[in-house]
C-alpha cells in the first residue's frame, strides 16, 4: 500500500489517514502505514477510533467523528456522517463539500472492471453483489442512509468498489436498495449457511 500510495504521492506528506469502517484485514497494519506518514493522524467514526483502532494498539494521532462533525483541511471541508450498520457497526461517511463528492465506504459498489466514472445503471449487479456476498445483515439502516443521501443530492459518489458514480446516474442505485431484498438470507457465495 505504501508502495502504491507512493506512485502518487510521499506519504510522509499525507496529513490525514480517514477510515469509512475497521476491518482488521484491511486496516491491520495501520501502525506500520502511520510510520512511513509521520504526520498524519488517523481519522475515523468516534467508535471505530475509541474502540478499534485502540484495539490494534493505536493511541496516539487519532482523531473520532461524530455525525454532522467536520474537518477543514483549507481548500476542502469534510463533513461526516455515521452509518451505523451499513456493513459494520462503526461505519460512516464522508462528505467533501466543495466538491459535493460523497465518500460512501461500502455503499452503491459496482462488482467487475469499471472505468474510472459512470452513469451506467448498475444497480441490479450491485443487488446481485450484496445478496451474494452477505454484506448487509438487515435493509433498514440502509434504507435510512440512503434516504439521508438522496436529501444530501451528491454531484459524485466515490464508490469504494467500483466506479465513481456521476450524480444524475444516482437515482438507478438508490431506487434499487430503497426497493429490493438485498440484506443476508442465510446463502453467502451461493451457498446456504445453517441448513
Amino acid at each position: 500500500m505504501v508502495a502504491a500510495v507512493g506512485e502518487v504521492l510521499d506519504p510522509a506528506r499525507l496529513a490525514n489517514l480517514v477510515l469509512l469502517h475497521w476491518e482488521g484485514d484491511e486496516n491491520g497494519a495501520m501502525d506500520r502505514f502511520m510510520s512511513r506518514a509521520p504526520g498524519s493522524q488517523l481519522v475515523g467514526s468516534a467508535l471505530s477510533i475509541s474502540l478499534n483502532a485502540a484495539g490494534f494498539g493505536l493511541h496516539e494521532r487519532t482523531r473520532g467523528f461524530r455525525d454532522g462533525d467536520t474537518l477543514e483541511l483549507g481548500e476542502h471541508t469534510l463533513r461526516f456522517l455515521e452509518t451505523p450498520h451499513v456493513h459494520h457497526w462503526d461505519s460512516m461517511m464522508v462528505v467533501e463539500e466543495k466538491t459535493n463528492s460523497l465518500f460512501p465506504s461500502d455503499l452503491y459498489l459496482q462488482p467487475g472492471e469499471q472505468p474510472a466514472v459512470t452513469t451506467d445503471n448498475l444497480a441490479e449487479e450491485m443487488v446481485d453483489a450484496y445478496r451474494m456476498y452477505g454484506i448487509f445483515a438487515h435493509e433498514d439502516p440502509v434504507r435510512d442512509v440512503v434516504r439521508r443521501i438522496a436529501q444530501l443530492r451528491p454531484d459524485w459518489v466515490h464508490a469504494m468498489h467500483g466506479a465513481t458514480i456521476a450524480g444524475e446516474a444516482l437515482p438507478h442505485y438508490s431506487d434499487a436498495l430503497l426497493d429490493k431484498q438485498f440484506a443476508y438470507q442465510g446463502v453467502l457465495f451461493g451457498r446456504t449457511i445453517g441448513a
